[in-house]
């Protein structure tokens, strides 16, 4: 009886183990496979793949940006040319109005700036040709009006657009 319940038990830790892996393996997968975001294309700026911006719980238009939350962004791209520094532009537009995005509008995009991996801070300036990955976030303010709006989010380099897309959204 005692040998029979150390089989059992050699049995048991393998298949443990393995359950283990799987759940591991699965929840990495589907972490990876994240969806980028469907957003348009603003004038004047790059033309962005559609695997390249990425809007947390939002994959396709409308977003939906709930007031006391934030909301982070993770943009792809490549500039054409060598850039000494990049600024984040950032403005809702209501009924025709552009209204900055307070706390991100007009500020520094090089903190948020890495490597091609995601994880390397690459800072500026930044080397035309070379793959970076753009990542913020903002916060939906409760002082915000529940409204319809079309998000202009762009990263420019003396006052022109590097990379710039627009993605329609409502503040619930």
């Amino acid at each position: 009886t005692a040998n029979l319940h150390q089989l059992k038990e050699r049995i048991k830790e393998p298949t443990m183990k393995f359950s283990v892996f799987a759940v591991t393996f699965a929840l990495t997968c589907f972490v990876s496979l994240s969806q980028a975001t469907d957003v348009g294309q603003c004038q004047g700026g790059k033309k962005l793949e559609a695997t390249d911006v990425t809007i947390s719980n939002c994959e396709k238009p409308p977003c939906k940006l709930r007031r006391k939350s934030e909301v982070s962004i993770e943009e792809k791209f490549t500039p054409d040319r060598d850039l000494k520094t990049l600024t984040t532009t950032v403005h809702a537009e209501i009924l025709g109005i552009p209204l900055p995005f307070i706390g991100v509008d007009n500020t520094s995009a090089c903190d948020n700036l890495y490597e091609e991996d995601g994880t390397t801070k690459a800072g500026c300036p930044l080397q035309g040709g070379k793959k970076y990955v753009y990542k913020n976030s903002f916060k939906v303010l409760e002082i915000y009006p529940k409204t319809s709006l079309v998000v202009h989010w762009a990263l420019t380099y003396d006052n022109k657009d590097v990379t710039c897309f627009e993605i329609p959204a409502k503040i619930i």
